[in-house]
C-alpha cells in the first residue's frame, strides 16, 4: 500500500495543516506498518517557478526537437504525475495564503497536470483528505465571507479533474493564538482546533476503509 501526502507549508516546525494531516497519516500508518509513504513538501522544497512554461511549451513540441530543458522540465512533470498514479490514497495539506494557493502548489498542480494531460483522472476513484488550515474566519455571515479562493480550487482540480474520492478538513481562525486583535476569537478557534483534529483522525480511518 502507498500513501501519497503532500504538505505546502511554508512553516513547517508551526504548520496547522500539518499537525491534522499527522493525525489523518497516523490512522493509515497504524494500519499499514508495512506500507510506504510518498512525501512532496512544496513549501521546503519548491519546484523551480519557470519549470512549468518549459514543460507546457514542451507539450507542443516534437519529442525529437525538444530542447534539452523542455525534455527535463516533461520529465519531471510525468513524474510529478506518477506520484499520484501510483498511489492508494493521499494527504493534501494546503494553508490559505493570502486568500488563495501558494505559487508553490499551484506550481505543482500545473506541473502535474502538464505531465499527465488535462483530463487524466489520476486519483479516479481513491480516497483523498484535503486538509486545509486558514488563518481567520470565512464562514457565511463573516465579514470576509467567500474570501477563500484556495479551498474551492483545490477541490475542484482533486476531485473534478484527478476523480478522487475526497474528503476536506478545515480549521479556521488559526492566527487567532498570536494575533491580539482576534483575542475574542479564542475560545471559538480552541473548538475549531479540536473539531478539526477530530475530523482529520476519523478522515484517516475513513482512508483505512476505502
Amino acid at each position: 500500500m502507498n500513501l501519497f501526502r503532500l504538505d505546502a507549508s511554508i512553516m513547517p516546525g508551526a504548520s496547522t495543516s500539518a499537525e491534522l494531516a499527522n493525525a489523518a497519516e497516523a490512522e493509515w500508518t497504524a494500519a499499514h506498518p508495512e506500507g510506504t509513504v510518498t512525501r512532496r513538501n512544496l513549501g521546503t522544497d519548491p519546484l523551480p517557478g519557470d519549470v512549468w512554461a518549459t514543460a507546457a511549451l514542451a507539450g507542443f513540441t516534437p519529442e525529437d526537437q525538444r530542447t534539452p530543458e523542455q525534455q527535463e522540465a516533461a520529465a519531471l512533470g510525468a513524474s510529478l504525475a506518477e506520484e499520484l498514479r501510483a498511489a492508494d490514497a493521499a494527504i493534501i495539506a494546503v494553508p490559505l495564503y493570502n486568500w488563495g494557493v501558494s505559487q508553490h502548489f499551484k506550481t505543482w498542480v500545473d506541473l502535474v497536470i502538464a505531465g499527465a494531460g488535462p483530463t487524466a483522472e489520476l486519483l479516479k476513484g481513491k480516497p483523498v483528505v484535503l486538509v486545509t488550515s486558514l488563518g481567520g474566519g470565512f464562514a457565511p455571515g463573516t465579514p470576509r465571507e467567500g474570501w477563500d479562493h484556495s479551498t474551492p480550487y483545490v477541490e475542484r482540480i482533486l476531485r473534478d479533474v484527478w476523480g478522487a474520492d475526497l474528503t476536506t478538513i478545515r480549521r479556521e481562525l488559526t492566527l487567532a493564538a498570536v494575533n491580539p486583535a482576534m483575542e475574542s476569537l479564542r475560545d471559538l478557534a480552541a473548538e475549531y482546533h479540536a473539531q478539526a483534529l477530530e475530523a482529520a483522525t476519523a478522515a484517516g480511518k475513513a482512508l483505512v476503509r476505502a
